[in-house]
């Protein structure tokens, strides 16, 4: 009678085993082909993919360094190896960074050997400043001026917005988010093209000013930077947008800064900021 009933309840657990595996593999064999497909792969190429509508700041980071590895390996922006140069450019960009408005995600401030009158960012906190930009400023104030813009750009999350855009446009952005590859390619495209909008450029600017303030550089250094490209008649550079025109931009700034304290503030001393470039 024992063994009878160890049989039937040995039966009864094989059953239930059973039943649960038919079970599941009906609900796989009718889930849907895409979707599965999607997810095994993923798993088996062990990608990132981005949902760039809630990307949080790590993800953001993570991108931002995949998209700057692929920049200086391809050699679309030649790292400038001066020690004493990259140095001061990370020095007044950390700065700036500790006074921004996104202070907790970590900065990445790179000298670019180009000799164009050129500054650009990408997301989490990569910044990349042309050493023909740094000839051309005659300050800190002015250096920090433009790198203050930058790292606007980064605080107003610019950079996601564009890849957002860009990848709706050309078809690549599913209902999952956008795969990792695709979205470094379009960082990188991005980030050398610069095809900021009139409303991100002029929040980067107001962004940069509230920014140099704060940190304690002089607030015109921001105004004499811009007029000082334009005075000398120069095909406009590239970090100074059209959209919208570099006057504009200007006389928007003017009515932001208080001309009793315009030049109160640090980096306005043109022979000390000389004497720290004197290597380039």
């Amino acid at each position: 009678m024992i063994k009878q009933f160890l049989f039937l309840s040995r039966n009864r657990w094989l059953y239930g085993v059973l039943s649960l595996i038919f079970s599941l593999s009906i609900i796989l064999t009718n889930a849907q082909p895409t979707r599965a497909f999607s997810w095994i792969e993923l798993l088996i190429r062990g990608a990132q993919i981005y949902q760039l509508s809630s990307i949080s700041d790590s993800q953001e980071v993570q991108l931002g360094k995949e998209i700057n590895q692929e920049l200086v390996k391809s050699g679309k922006a030649r790292v400038y190896l001066n020690r004493e140069i990259t140095s001061y450019v990370n020095e007044i960009g950390q700065r700036l960074a500790r006074t921004s408005d996104r202070p907790t995600i970590p900065y990445t401030f790179q000298v670019v050997d180009d000799d164009s009158v050129n500054a650009f960012a990408t997301m989490g906190g990569y910044v990349y400043i042309n050493t023909g930009l740094m000839k051309r400023a005659e300050n800190e104030a002015e250096l920090a001026s433009v790198i203050g813009h930058e790292i606007g750009h980064i605080v107003g999350r610019h950079a996601i917005k564009q890849m957002r855009e860009k990848a709706i446009s050309q078809g690549v952005l599913s209902a999952a988010g956008l795969d990792s590859s695709q979205a470094v390619q379009i960082g990188v495209e991005l980030a050398l093209s610069r095809p900021n909008s009139r409303g991100d450029e002029l929040e980067a600017d107001r962004f940069g000013l509230e920014n140099i303030k704060k940190s304690g550089y002089a607030p015109s250094g921001m105004v004499s930077f811009m007029e000082k490209l334009l005075q000398r008649g120069s095909s406009s550079p590239t970090f100074l947008s059209t959209h919208p025109a570099t006057s504009e931009r200007i006389k928007l700034l003017q009515n932001n800064i208080d001309s009793r304290t315009a030049n109160l503030g640090n980096g306005l001393d043109n022979r000390a900021y000389k004497s720290r470039i004197r290597s380039l």
